[in-house]
Parts: structure tokens; sequence; C-alpha cells
């Protein structure tokens, strides 16, 4: 099968297996979400369902991220990936601060 970009640094698939890293780790995240459903309920099942959306968006946009990024190799126009990398920064965020609150708070 030929390479669908001639970067023998394999950038997009250095990005690819970044973005899955990342996926892992939110799955880990909303697993460690489960541990907190016998004493917070729907919060906690609010959290993890947080966490999952964020694993089914950075899942369903690899492969259109890697074509795109391949793409722009062979184009020698690479655009940044802004949107989804702003998305997954504010949903961490909210992720975070809503873990707190449950410390604090409960």
């Amino acid at each position: 099968m030929a390479s669908p970009h001639n970067d023998v640094g394999l950038q997009p698939e250095r990005t690819l297996l970044a973005w899955r890293r990342t996926l892992l780790s939110m799955l880990a995240v909303s697993s460690l979400f489960l541990r907190w459903v016998p004493y917070h309920g729907a919060f906690a099942f609010g959290l993890i369902g947080v966490a999952l959306l964020a694993v089914a968006a950075i899942w369903l946009g690899q492969w259109r991220r890697y074509r795109i990024s391949a793409q722009g190799i062979n184009d020698n126009r690479t655009p940044a990936a802004m949107g989804e990398v702003l998305t997954l920064s504010l949903t961490c965020a909210a992720l975070g601060a809503l873990g707190l609150y449950v410390v604090l708070r409960f």
C-alpha cells in the first residue's frame, strides 16, 4: 500500500497516535468517574457522558484529521486543528471544574 504523503518523518501518523492517546486518557477518566456513581448518582453519569462524548468526537474525527494532514503535507499547507483542540481543552476544563465541584460540595 502506497503512503498518501511523502513525509519520511511520518508526521500524520504521529498526530494520529497523539489523538489516540488522548482518546484513551478520556476513556480512563470516564472509568474513574464510575467510582462516583454509588455516591453521586446521576451527576456522576453526567460526567461520564461528557467524557464519552469527547471520546466519540475524537474517534469519529481521527481519520478525517489524518486525511487532511496527509493532503496538507502534499500541498505544503497543513491546517491547524484549532477547533478540535479548543473543544477538547474546554471539555477537559469543564470536567476538571465539575470534578472539583463534586469533591468540594459532597
